[in-house]
């Protein structure tokens, strides 16, 4: 497994160059800086690496010797608790480095509402909208046509949070969500006229957590794999090419589905910051997905 060994050999490469500084940073901190932009860049596709060395370790002798009796890699649930740690670990890492690196830069040029990664005022409506966008070019690239997105609640909600966390994962949800649209009423033979999927801002001064709901009219989940679908490796999709040169963590020109790693890391990146990502489905009808953010406040890091 190449692709596995290449991702470890970089960890250690990076642990390497951060133990090797020897000026004292707390004067200069310059040498650190391009370190950990060289750490940044060097791992920033690693999903897309750990792909592909899990399609390796399928073709194995050993992978093929630990998927007897099993349907897909999703029925290891040694490999699904490993991905988890790996990619909870990961999600701390590069929020750590980003921050102190967007940190360093606005001493030179200040971004407003800006400190580091975390944007005071962030707009979860004007996140949904990018996220939107975004997914319905991946749609329209795979199926010709896209549901629109109708967006309902607190549009005017700004908050303390992470964009590019909360973008990631709306995107995510919104892809399947197009995804299960557009093919159930191909299937139905009423494509030219797609439903609405219908976002849901919620939020008030009393309330815990601020919570988006995401409701599409795409057919639902069978109740007998509903459990898996938070799973890394599950996906209803049909098998990625095996090609994965060329594609990038979160990219828009990466497959609409079947990687299987969307919603489970969606719901890491959440986790990590002491919310939590819920799906309820109505086998036939639909599926709602229940975005809690938690406010950031005194959450601790969630450690694997």
């Amino acid at each position: 497994m190449a692709s596995i060994r290449g991702i470890q050999n970089d960890y250690v490469r990076s642990a390497e160059e951060i133990l090797n500084i020897t000026n004292d940073f707390q004067e200069d901190d310059t040498d650190f800086k391009m370190v950990l932009t060289n750490i940044f860049t060097r791992h920033g596709d690693t999903l897309i690496e750990v792909a592909r060395g899990l399609q390796e370790f399928e073709k194995s002798p050993n992978g093929i010797e630990a998927l007897k009796g099993k349907q897909d890699l999703s029925d290891l649930r040694e490999i699904h608790s490993w991905l988890n740690r790996f990619f909870i670990s990961r999600i701390g890492i590069r929020t750590l480095i980003g921050h102190y690196l967007e940190l360093h830069e606005q001493v030179e040029v200040p971004k407003k509402d800006y400190v580091g990664i975390i944007c005071s005022h962030t707009s979860p409506y004007e996140v949904c909208l990018a996220a939107t966008h975004d997914a319905q070019y991946m749609c329209e690239r795979q199926y010709g046509d896209a549901p629109n997105v109708e967006m309902l609640g607190r549009i005017d909600l700004t908050m303390a949070y992470v964009p590019s966390h909360l973008y990631y994962i709306l995107f995510e949800l919104l892809k399947n969500s197009m995804r299960a649209v557009v093919e159930h009423h191909s299937h139905s033979g009423t494509i030219s006229t797609l439903p609405d999927i219908r976002v849901v801002i919620a939020d008030g001064e009393d309330n815990e957590d601020v919570a988006i709901k995401i409701s599409d009219l795409g057919g639902g989940i069978p109740r007998s794999i509903s459990e898996r679908i938070l799973t890394y490796l599950y996906t209803t999709a049909g098998p990625v090419s095996t090609d994965l040169e060329g594609l990038e963590d979160f990219g828009r020109e990466n497959p609409l589905a079947g990687l299987g790693y969307g919603l489970p890391i969606s719901k890491a990146y959440l986790q990590y910051f002491g919310g939590d990502l819920e799906l309820m489905s109505m086998d036939g009808h639909g599926t709602d997905s229940f975005v809690h953010l938690s406010r950031l406040t005194d959450n601790e890091e969630l450690l694997p």
